[in-house]
């Protein structure tokens, strides 16, 4: 199981620091969400010259603001500043967001995500799209100088969206989902939808709020605090009421050394390819302690 860092948000010489330390320490991968903050893809393709052995990762890009079009010439833009070292982590979003920020549909969305793969997948192959859809069109080819083909993951929880990422993607990433539901859920539903088709073993990527600390209550009492809005999404809380947690806290991987040793090693056994740590407290002695911890799987 690969390693790897979550960005956060930050100025843009924040996110750079970040990656710059992450690959000093020896991670695989270093991951930026987009949120509404620092632009991720703007952020990685300076990244991406700045850090010469990393995985660069989104996590993720939501679809509907932006294009297949303008999508695909972001991400072949940041492979070419980072030699092909770019993943490409997308989602739908929340209707909420969609919605009530954008004032775009939010009607079909997975019918969306799947006319959004048909265009997007062949436009990082470096192959014309053509896609005349329901929710989009896509028909033009793009030449980005100096690219390389960028694989996609979906952020997918349910069923259909974990099919649609086996099918037309590399693999899922997934945030706020505990170790049993990876075992019992995701893995086995998005492995079965590849050898359907006849394809590869799929990545998964899996994201959660880690702490080393001899404080736990207090650590989990942050992390209710800094992820409250995950445990009232309805995906979010689907994948909570799954595992039988109570609220985003109680899926962090939090306490000891040993104890937080053990979540990943569950998160391993469950099938994961990747682990992406969210170190949520800064402070010291939980920074350091953390990190020490992490390096420990390298």
């Amino acid at each position: 199981m690969r390693i790897g860092l979550f960005g956060g948000e930050g100025s843009l010489q924040t996110l750079v620091d970040g990656a710059v330390a992450a690959e000093a320490d020896g991670f695989d991968s270093y991951w930026l969400p987009q949120i509404f903050g620092t632009d991720a893809l703007s952020a990685l393709t300076v990244i991406g010259r700045e850090v010469p052995r990393i995985e660069l990762g989104t996590a993720v890009v939501p679809t509907y603001p932006r294009h297949p079009l303008v999508m695909a010439a972001q991400a072949l833009t940041v492979s070419a500043a980072s030699a092909g070292r770019f993943t490409l982590g997308i989602g739908l979003s929340h209707q909420m967001v969609i919605e009530g920020m954008f004032g775009y549909s939010f009607e079909k969305p997975a019918r969306h995500m799947r006319e959004y793969l048909e265009a997007l997948g062949p436009l990082l192959s470096g192959e014309p799209a053509d896609v005349t859809g329901e929710t989009l069109t896509a028909r033009a080819t793009l030449d980005v100088p100096d690219s390389l083909p960028v694989p996609v993951v979906v952020a997918a929880l349910g069923p259909r969206m974990l099919q649609l990422a086996a099918r037309l993607a590399v693999g899922t990433v997934t945030w706020m989902t505990g170790p049993r539901t990876l075992a019992e859920h995701t893995v086995p539903t998005i492995g079965a939808a590849a050898s359907a088709e006849g394809l590869p073993s799929p990545r998964v990527v899996s994201a959660l709020p880690v702490a080393v600390t001899s404080d736990p209550v207090a650590a989990r009492e942050r992390a209710a605090k800094i992820f409250q809005v995950y445990g009232i999404l309805p995906s979010y809380r689907a994948m909570l009421d799954r595992e039988g947690a109570a609220g985003p806290a109680d899926v962090a991987l939090v306490g000891s050394a040993a104890e937080v040793r053990a979540g990943i090693e569950r998160v391993r056994d469950a099938g994961v390819t990747d682990f992406v740590a969210v170190e949520f407290d800064a402070h010291e002695p939980v920074h350091s302690a953390t990190r020490d911890l992490l390096r420990e799987f390298l």
